[in-house]
């Protein structure tokens, strides 16, 4: 069974940072696109930030763009979502999300990330930035 299990959120100040962790585990495929995703209350599903295992190419939501960085561990099977410059607009319940199959690209990277077209979820984790 896959796992998506993440951690890091938190309370912060506007202007902090805070980094979250997705670790995943329970899967054989090797291509596959993961990423983090977010909900406000009241407001739909946004793709923030997702990466391509196959050769790495990122795409950032025009909202994080220039303030957060996607990155991967291989050897542990861990994604990290580096968060800057936090502002109150970030507060938001986190997920972590992945799907299988070649996402080389950063065309194929963005469509998936913006599309939530991934089939394995973590439960999800508060962010609240505080003004």
């Amino acid at each position: 069974e896959i796992q998506l299990v993440e951690s890091g959120g938190g309370l912060v100040q506007a202007g902090g940072s805070l980094r979250l962790s997705c670790a995943a585990s329970g899967y054989t495929f090797d291509d596959y696109a993961i990423g983090w995703f977010r909900q406000a209350p009241g407001k739909e599903r946004e793709g923030v930030s997702c990466i391509s295992s196959s050769d790495g190419s990122t795409y950032y939501a025009d909202s994080v763009k220039g303030r957060f960085t996607i990155s991967s561990d291989n050897a542990n099977d861990t994604v990290y979502l580096q968060m800057n410059s936090l502002k109150p607009e970030d507060t938001a319940v986190y997920y972590c999300a992945a799907d299988s199959g070649d996402y080389s690209g950063s065309y194929y990277v963005k469509a998936v990330c913006r599309s939530y077209a991934m089939d394995y979820w973590s439960k999800g984790t508060l962010v609240t930035v505080s003004s």
